[in-house]
């Protein structure tokens, strides 16, 4: 437990005290609010101040500064060593003096654990993202939604939830019998047969690669079959094919999943047909002109929805509902979907299909992702000069790396569009963010390499009187940013932002090479030496976490 929260639970305590005794009093059924606490922007207002008592008085229905006072007259807590009111009812804590070195001792000793928090059995949170269709490579926009889904996976695993990561392969419907007639087609051409491309199929690169390993495979022999067999047969190896593609291309990305969910399985194991049931059963499906509609109006949708068509085949919204009662079906409490801002329409009729399903509607929550922008020199870019194609994420990775790719992506919130700097991305300067976080731990590990060289003894010290000499402001700046980073944590896990680690890992990296610059480790006295050794062994150890929840490497060497 970091010093805020340490603090918060003492105040919500206290001020939960003095309404049970009746001090305050606390009408039946109101509850009190959460303590807040802020860092004040003046080191003489304290190190943390709070507006509990104002927040307070609106459910106490008393002036805030008889809050604060009964506040601060009955708070006891070892970490304070004096109180203030100021204004309208704020209240200036003043903690004592080695609090930011109790807390350095107690990050030193959690080791590489530190950032982990106590993990949670409930609630079950299932987590869907990328869910390409296997029908060519991934994109630019796609390698966004990878790095940020991962990126939460990681945030939310390491403040203690109770996470799956899913992908949805939508290997059913239309798009996958356009795969099949998309290789046919350059299947015939390749052998020199006449043909007619499909109106809507597929023109990669990657389409004429596949047929060209069947031909190296099979040669001419599914000239021998029928067309419809023969687009039965090239379904299957295109899928696989292109599946195994996307998995290695999402691997090398750093990017893995708990489980690979076939849309097929619905249609295999009738769910759609079973969903559909539940609905009728429930009154909320109904027939008109011939197809099947849900009334998805009940539940805020601004129009009743098409689930299956009037020549009986279902639309994309009837498997989803069944892959959506499947999840919950599964024991899922929260269902985390990661869609692109071309779905954001498609909200309202999924959550009111799980509503009409008898389930909470709250139980999806749906995060949209704005579009990427890749510029070069200043200019956009919107091809690849090798294809003359959409940039791939392949490509991408290829010319500026895995670790800059996935920071990039997860730096800014999802809710803003993202301008990716090629150049930017491959400067190993300080004005590229994730090289700057990177150098600050290969500094690290290049001050721990001198001391050995030196055959100086590298090891911590958790001793409070030692690390108190740890006075210079760089170092405090250091230490109280450190000190609140398992506070970061669950705050960027409950609000679903990772970028907020990003943010975070890049000012300790700051904070960092401020002291490297300010801050000598070798040749000073020799118990300072030891608590800078353990300031920055600290530091490398939440570099390292943070980078870790982003998917970027630390690296030792630059």
């Amino acid at each position: 437990m970091d010093i805020k929260d340490i603090l918060r639970k003492a105040i919500q305590e206290v001020l939960q005290n003095i309404c049970t005794k009746g001090i305050l009093n606390l009408p039946e059924g109101a509850q009190l609010p959460e303590v807040q606490l802020e860092v004040p922007p003046r080191k003489e207002l304290g190190d943390f101040s709070t507006n509990i008592a104002m927040q307070a008085s609106r459910v106490l229905r008393c002036n805030p500064r008889i809050i604060a006072q009964a506040l601060v007259d009955n708070l006891k807590c070892e970490q304070v060593q004096r109180l203030e009111i100021a204004g309208a009812g704020f209240i200036n804590l003043y903690l004592v003096n080695d609090w930011p070195y109790q807390m350095l001792a107690s990050v030193l000793d959690k080791g590489a654990d530190y950032g982990n928090l106590p993990k949670m059995t409930s609630p079950r949170i299932q987590l869907e993202f990328v869910s390409a269709n296997p029908t060519g490579k991934l994109h630019v926009g796609h390698g966004r939604g990878a790095a940020f889904g991962s990126a939460l996976a990681n945030l939310m695993l390491a403040a203690g939830y109770n996470v799956q990561k899913e992908f949805y392969i939508n290997d059913a419907g239309t798009q996958i019998e356009n795969l099949a007639k998309s290789v046919n087609a350059r299947y015939l051409e390749l052998l020199g047969e006449a043909c007619e491309f499909p109106e809507n199929g597929y023109h990669g690169e990657d389409i004429i690669s596949t047929a060209k390993n069947i031909i190296d495979q099979d040669g001419s022999k599914y000239l021998n079959v029928s067309e419809e067999e023969r687009l039965i047969i090239f379904k299957e190896i295109a899928l696989v094919e292109k599946l195994n593609g996307l998995k290695q291309d999402l691997a090398e990305f750093g990017v893995t999943f708990d489980n690979w969910f076939s849309e097929r399985s619905l249609y295999r194991e009738d769910k759609i047909n079973k969903a559909c049931t539940v609905l009728t059963e429930k009154g909320y499906l109904y027939e008109q002109d011939g197809a099947k509609w849900l009334r998805s109006t009940d539940f805020g949708d601004d129009k009743d929805r098409v689930v299956i068509r009037d020549n009986g085949i279902p639309t994309y919204l009837a498997a989803d509902i069944a892959y959506h009662q499947n999840k919950l079906e599964r024991g899922f409490d929260t269902l985390i979907n990661i869609w692109g801002a071309d779905h954001h329409g498609y909200i309202a009729r999924v959550k009111a299909a799980i509503a009409a399903l008898g389930y909470k509607a709250e139980a999806l929550e749906v995060l949209i992702l704005q579009m990427v922008s890749l510029y070069r020199d200043g200019q956009m870019v919107k091809m690849s000069k090798r294809t003359g194609q959409s940039i791939t994420l392949s490509e991408l990775i290829e010319e500026v790396g895995k670790d800059a790719a996935r920071y990039f992506f997860v730096m800014r919130s999802i809710d803003s569009q993202l301008d990716f700097d090629l150049n930017l991305a491959i400067e190993k300067s300080s004005d590229n963010p994730v090289y700057y976080v990177q150098y600050a731990h290969a500094r690290i590990c290049s001050i721990f390499k001198q001391l050995q060289d030196l055959g100086i003894n590298c090891s911590i010290t958790k001793e409070i009187d030692k690390l108190q000499l740890l006075t210079h402001e760089s170092e405090l700046n250091i230490i109280k940013k450190i000190g609140s980073y398992e506070e970061e944590i669950a705050y960027a896990a409950k609000e679903r932002m990772p970028h907020k680690i990003a943010h975070y890992v890049y000012e300790l990296a700051s904070l960092f090479h401020t002291f490297y610059n300010q801050c000598r480790i070798v040749g000073v006295e020799s118990d300072l030496q030891q608590a800078r050794i353990s300031l920055i062994s600290a530091t490398k150890v939440t570099l390292i976490h943070a980078l870790g929840i982003l998917g970027v490497t630390a690296p030792e060497r630059m």
